[in-house]
């Protein structure tokens, strides 16, 4: 057995079960942690493969923000996860049938799977192996499919800027900032200035 063998072992017999456990703990704070080692063990997997780009997405923008990220809210925020479970034998039926047709998209798209050698050389663009996999991505992104690379990324904040919108809940009696009446204050009734002579203080 090789070394790399041996690692794609390793990394496999940890992803497997921490996917599992993500899906199966109870305790949601234990979920997100299960979701990191299985993070750490997919960049693994992804740098065995030679696709560092993946792998440094995995570590970086997964479990240094988005997973990180989540942790905190659930640690954070007091939710009733008791009542939040109350009502969902009602939806079982429903994830049921969809848990088993993508099972089934699943056995049929691995049952049908073939891996052709011309596959690679009929591909648009020529492979070049003389430079990184990361700096390959960055010119095909940021010259063929530049326009669909920003259009993804409009997409995004404004999905972004919705989710804010749908789960902002404005509080009842805070004083918030009224920018218009700042702006149209009048200075001479806002600020009132009192000339006070040396020694003599404010009365």
């Amino acid at each position: 057995m090789t070394l790399t063998l041996f690692f794609f072992y390793l990394f496999s017999a940890v992803l497997i079960p921490s996917a599992v456990m993500v899906v199966a703990s109870r305790n949601p704070v234990h979920s997100v942690l299960f979701l990191i080692l299985a993070f750490f063990n997919a960049a693994g997997l992804f740098l065995i493969a030679g696709a560092e780009f993946l792998a440094m997405v995995l570590v970086i923008v997964y479990v240094g923000a988005v997973a990180v990220l989540f942790l905190f809210v659930v640690m954070m925020l007091d939710i009733d996860f008791a009542k939040m479970r109350k009502g969902i034998l009602q939806y079982m039926p429903i994830g049921a049938f969809i848990g088993i047709i993508l099972f089934l998209e699943l056995v049929l798209v691995a049952g049908s799977w073939i891996m052709l050698p011309e596959i690679a050389s009929s591909s648009a663009m020529p492979i070049d192996n003389s430079i990184s996999n990361t700096k390959a991505l960055g010119q095909v992104l940021y010259t063929r499919y530049v326009f669909l690379f920003q259009g993804a990324g409009i997409i995004l904040l404004i999905a972004m800027i919705g989710a804010i919108v749908l789960t902002l809940h404005h509080k009842p009696n805070v004083k918030r900032q009224d920018i218009a009446d700042q702006v149209a204050r009048d200075p001479k009734k806002a600020v009132e200035v009192v000339k006070v002579k040396s020694g003599e203080g404010l009365q």
